[in-house]
């Protein structure tokens, strides 16, 4: 009878880690994405299918900052500010973002100035150099960054 249940729990658990793995192979996702989307499931379940894909790498947040970033440095202009917040509204640690962006300073720091130039040069046909400036603080942009562009 014992082996019966413990059969039922490791097919319980090959299913979650089936589904788990799917989810995670379709988009890079954070750690807390993949306990959100899997909330309603047994929660040790859940734990033990995180850990194992940590340790296969399949879950890695620093990994998803890494890729992240450089996905927004190819496709978008943000500021450091924004970077940081969308990679917190993922679920990746405050810390290990503010370790990341510390890591990679000078280079998210020419991003920035590149960025808000991209901006500076788009917005400054249709409006005043104040207003452009407010819209480029409002989005995050260092004053040192502003006041280097004109």
């Amino acid at each position: 009878m014992k082996y019966m249940e413990n059969f039922e729990e490791a097919q319980k658990q090959d299913r979650l880690r089936g589904k788990m793995l799917k989810y995670i192979l379709y988009k890079k996702r954070t750690e807390m994405e993949v306990r959100q989307k899997f909330a309603e499931e047994d929660e040790n379940a859940v734990e033990d299918a995180i850990e194992y894909f940590k340790e296969l790498g399949y879950i890695d947040d620093w990994n998803y900052i890494e890729r992240s970033v450089q996905e927004f440095i190819s496709l978008k202009s943000l500021s450091m500010k924004e970077i940081s917040y969308k990679l917190c509204q993922k679920g990746v640690s405050k810390s290990l973002v503010e370790q990341y962006i510390m890591q990679h300073e000078e280079e998210l720091l020419e991003f920035e100035k590149n960025s808000a130039k991209k901006i500076w040069n788009k917005k400054i046909q249709n409006g005043d150099e104040n207003s452009v400036k407010d819209f480029l603080y409002k989005k995050g942009y260092q004053q040192e960054t502003i006041q280097q562009i004109p």
